[in-house]
């Protein structure tokens, strides 16, 4: 069973066993995965091992890196996935299957809907479930909650410096080094976004989850020389009335075109799987 962003926390969304202290293996050497072992010591949480690409194991780093789950010293209660979409890919079923949480923040690779599949036979496979970070982006619980009722539309608004959007299908449509105003170069579903933009949508996949979809939520993707952050806007009308939210995002020191609330995002999760489960 996979858990999206629908799924409100509560004792009973969780499978992990408890035991004296939290142990987690972590995908991702990034910015992200960086801050969130950063903070595991706060939490009074293990890591086990850090899952890598094959090739950069290392048996002797602390913890050790391996490239399959089975060289894992010990079993870890929780898989979490810092890597990014192509990492949720290739280890996401293979934890699952092997009967592992898996916590992800790479929520545009749930477009993908091969992959989608995939995480869910393993998931049912192992007996395990997928847990959702809500990322770089917040009012996902107005969301879920006016999707109960007639939600008419919802539309994602990102709007990133012209830097932000480097090595992005953006580069294909504008000239970002010269760009002297706000300019649109996507609009869209949030299952064309996320797919087209692997490293850019995983904002709009987490707003399309806790409301009407991938394929009704619709995506506008916006390089704007004005500001000097990521800014995040939701709007939304249906039965429940309107709403509107917006988020100016600071990004990690290490990497600025890493969020930082969206790694804030996996150790609230984290918080919340523990006081769930009594750790």
């Amino acid at each position: 069973m996979i858990l999206t962003c629908r799924t409100a926390i509560n004792g009973s969304s969780f499978a992990i066993t408890r035991s004296s202290q939290m142990k987690v293996a972590i995908i991702g050497q990034g910015a992200i995965g960086s801050f969130v072992r950063g903070k595991l010591a706060q939490l009074d949480i293990t890591e086990v091992g850090q899952i890598v690409r094959s090739g950069k194991d290392d048996a002797n780093a602390v913890p050790p890196m391996v490239s399959e789950l089975a060289a894992l010293p010990e079993k870890p209660d929780l898989v979490i996935d810092c890597g990014g979409h192509t990492a949720l890919a290739e280890f996401g079923p293979l934890a699952l299957e092997a009967g592992f949480d898996v916590l992800t923040v790479s929520l545009g690779a749930l477009a993908d809907t091969d992959l989608e599949a995939r995480l869910a036979v393993a998931a049912k496979a192992g007996n395990a479930r997928l847990h959702l970070a809500s990322g770089a982006i917040g009012a996902l619980d107005a969301l879920r909650s006016a999707v109960s009722g007639d939600l008419d539309a919802v539309v994602y608004t990102g709007r990133k410096p012209p830097q932000g959007w480097v090595g992005s299908p953006a580069e294909t449509v504008l000239k970002l080094d010269t760009l002297t105003e706000a300019t649109v170069h996507f609009e869209g579903t949030a299952r064309e976004a996320a797919l087209r933009y692997p490293k850019n949508a995983n904002v709009a996949a987490a707003v399309a989850l806790s409301g009407i979809g991938f394929d009704r939520t619709r995506v506008k993707l916006i390089a704007d020389p004005h500001v000097d952050k990521n800014v995040h806007q939701i709007s939304a009308q249906g039965e429940f009335g309107s709403l509107t939210f917006e988020i100016s995002g600071a990004g990690l020191p290490e990497n600025p075109k890493s969020s930082a609330l969206a790694a804030m995002s996996v150790v609230a999760a984290l918080r919340e799987m523990q006081k769930a489960v009594g750790f």
